[in-house]
């Protein structure tokens, strides 16, 4: 097992990552012309999954190399309860790959990806309240 200061410090390297993308986010949204949205929810994602990761880490429940959120929100433990909306939570999942990959995907828009960043942004708040 880690040390208690270097299980605090890896929590800290989660918390600082998802705030990275976060803060891409909201940055990224401010455009008035020419935003890229796919790359905005893109990084509301990776702030969910990031903030996800860094309390299953504190709780020290293994998890998977993966993106995919469900799989993230079915390990946290029955004792950390996130008042989250489930399933507006997994709407971020079709951005690991819609938003990174070219496809024959519906364009994403402005609307949508304020609601993302929403999103992440809520996962945060009730993350945060189980994180040092």
């Amino acid at each position: 097992m880690n040390e208690p200061h270097e299980y605090a410090a890896t929590v800290q390297q989660w918390v600082e990552k998802a705030e990275h993308d976060l803060k891409n986010a909201e940055h990224t949204l401010r455009l008035r012309k020419d935003c890229p949205f796919d790359t905005v929810c893109f990084h509301a994602q990776q702030c969910a999954e990031k903030y996800l990761k860094a309390l299953l880490f504190l709780k020290e429940v293994e998890f998977p190399k993966t993106h995919d959120l469900r799989i993230l929100l079915q390990r946290v433990p029955s004792d950390v309860v996130l008042g989250l909306d489930f399933n507006e939570v997994l709407q971020l999942n079709r951005y690991t790959i819609e938003a990174r990959y070219p496809g024959d995907w519906e364009p994403i828009g402005r609307k949508e990806a304020k609601e993302a960043v929403a999103v992440a942004r809520k996962v945060r708040q009730a993350v945060g309240k189980y994180l040092p």
